[in-house]
């Protein structure tokens, strides 16, 4: 752990930029970014929390830099050599428009890489239910409400992940919307 205290990330970064859309190409990033996201982590540290080779997270590490997705918090000389600890540069990414549905099936792929090796019973709800559109807009509302306010506990508590959606699914028929 680094001994001295890294800045904190933004609140947001806004995903625009192509450099950032190719560095989310790839779920083992979106991994890097989940991990990333309560505490800097050394190559080898991530590494090991990813059942992964060195020069693999050394490389996706690079790719996300050069985006401005993480950076280097603090550098130490260890054993003749240097070890550097890597943090997110934002607490939250928001994609919209397009970006949004070239991300969504890689972020999934990572998030059911992450839910697959996850030590307790994942606890996940699908349900699909006809809503009015203040309906939608109120529950939008409420669940970003509920995952902007959660507090983090700190270093001593267990990192959990975080997944909230609302989707309209694509109709194949619309007149037939009863499933």
């Amino acid at each position: 752990m680094p001994s001295t205290e890294p800045v904190p990330p933004e609140e947001s970064l806004h995903v625009s930029a192509p450099e950032q859309f190719k560095a989310l190409a790839h779920p083992l990033r979106h991994r890097l970014l989940f991990a990333l996201g309560q505490q800097p982590a050394t190559i080898g540290q991530l590494a090991i929390a990813l059942g992964s080779q060195k020069g693999t997270i050394a490389h996706h590490l690079k790719v996300l830099r050069e985006a401005g997705m993480v950076r280097i918090v603090e550098t130490r000389q260890v054993r003749g050599g240097t070890e550097q600890y890597y943090q997110r540069t934002a607490r939250r990414f928001d994609f919209a428009g397009e970006a949004l549905a070239t991300q969504t099936p890689v972020l999934l792929q990572a998030v059911a890489q992450e839910l697959a090796s996850a030590e307790d019973e994942p606890f996940l709800v699908l349900r699909n239910i006809r809503l009015s559109q203040p309906q939608v807009e109120s529950l939008t509302a409420a669940l970003t409400d509920l995952s902007e306010k959660l507090d983090d506990a700190g270093p001593g508590e267990r990192r959990y992940g975080l997944l909230v959606g609302l989707y309209r699914p694509r109709q194949t028929d619309p007149r037939h919307d009863t499933v």
